[in-house]
């Protein structure tokens, strides 16, 4: 029997009932197609703490394609993973997921959020013919948002204001199921700030030194993507008596080519200083620690800007931005990395242009609800389990200290 077909004993499935310890519980199904969308769900799951009432199980969507990583994660996690078959067998109070994947498939009220800086932040498009002009892809439109007509949601979360502009022209019979929460990750950065102390011991970074913090996306058009020799350039520039370098990579780096297979990549990188900040956690904490970030379009080089870290982009988005969106400002304002000049003199340049002003209008615009998510987000999902809410006031958790991937 393979692993598909074998099912387990789940505290969510009638069948079983009779080996629950705590019964009549609402039952929540977290779907988790890559380790970015688990990444974001987990930082929801704390608003469900401590409440009995609640038994949450996890499933892996479309597991006949999948990431070995991702199942990796959910393991590590300790929870109570449903084969993709036997998740979509049953019906659940509350389905919380961090993409579209798999919310057809199963049966309960839907509660979308969004696994990077908001649902139309910074997404790109190609022409769909030759000679077509390029059109940024929209994760508010009618083709991600329904199905059969119908709203594939019962909750659509937002991070801006602005968001719900767009949503509104582009798919208007999903704006009613609209929640603007603000964005739950900026949050735990800013409530952060106060552990940077603790975070740059935790990355190794001694007195009168600088953490430089290196940033990817996945993508070929990603800073990586362009530059192989990415990290090996920024540590042959700095001087490591000065300089801390940290490394980034997006999870879907990770998941595509393997740990292995980027360690091997980097070896020499590693070796001569460079540390390594794993997939499933640790980036908050890092960019909070930063002095200084060189980056690419996504979202973790615009988080920096809006904490008012100077930024030097890597890379630039193969096509184009939302325009007035918090990645579009960055790109205009930030200066680019011109590899033939030496980095330093341009590092200072990023730090010079790295204004309050920027900061202040980046942040702006990757939340309309600054220090809200929490709250909102746990009304939201009581709403939709039909349970009181509990009624201790939530905050936003501040970020764990940081780890580095083993050398």
């Amino acid at each position: 029997m393979s692993g598909e077909d074998r099912w387990v004993r789940s505290p969510v499935n009638r069948l079983h009932r009779h080996w629950a310890t705590r019964q009549g519980c609402r039952s929540v199904l977290v779907l988790v197609p890559h380790i970015v969308a688990g990444t974001r769900l987990f930082e929801l799951l704390p608003l469900l703490e401590n409440d009995h009432r609640v038994q949450v199980v996890f499933t892996q969507p479309e597991a006949w394609e999948t990431w070995q990583a991702t199942q990796d994660f959910l393991t590590a996690h300790g929870g109570v993973v449903l084969p993709w078959a036997q998740a979509r067998s049953g019906e659940y109070d509350l389905v919380l997921a961090g993409s579209t994947r798999g919310v057809d498939d199963v049966r309960g009220p839907v509660l979308l959020v969004p696994h990077g800086g908001g649902l139309a932040q910074y997404r790109r498009g190609r022409p769909a013919k030759m000679g077509e002009s390029w059109q940024p892809i929209l994760n508010v439109d009618a083709a991600q948002l329904l199905r059969d007509g119908r709203v594939r949601a019962e909750a659509i979360v937002l991070t801006h204001d602005l968001e719900l502009e767009v949503l509104t022209r582009t798919c208007a019979q999903a704006a009613p199921f609209a929640v603007v929460a603000g964005d739950i990750a900026f949050d735990r950065l800013t409530a952060s700030l106060p552990a940077r102390a603790g975070y740059r011991a935790a990355l190794g970074v001694a007195d009168g030194q600088e953490l430089v913090v290196v940033s990817s996306t996945w993508s070929q058009a990603s800073a990586f993507g362009r530059h192989p020799g990415l990290f090996e350039r920024v540590l042959r520039e700095l001087p490591p008596d000065r300089y801390r370098v940290v490394g980034l990579l997006h999870p879907n780096v990770w998941s595509h080519h393997g740990r292995w297979q980027v360690r091997t990549w980097l070896a020499d990188c590693l070796r001569a200083g460079l540390s390594l900040v794993p997939p499933e956690a640790g980036w908050g904490a890092a960019v909070v620690a930063a002095d200084q970030v060189i980056g690419d379009y996504g979202s973790v080089t615009t988080f920096a800007a809006g904490l008012g870290k100077p930024v030097l982009m890597a890379a630039e988005s193969d096509g184009p931005l939302l325009p007035g969106s918090p990645s579009a400002v960055l790109a205009d304002a930030a200066p680019r990395w011109r590899m033939e000049l030496p980095l330093v003199p341009q590092l200072r340049a990023a730090a010079l242009a790295a204004t309050p002003e920027l900061g202040e209008r980046v942040r702006g615009l990757l939340t309309s609800r600054p220090g809200q998510a929490a709250a909102t987000l746990r009304r939201t999902m009581y709403r939709l389990l039909r349970l009181a809410e509990p009624e201790q006031v939530v905050f936003p958790d501040p970020l764990p200290p940081p780890t580095l991937l083993a050398s």
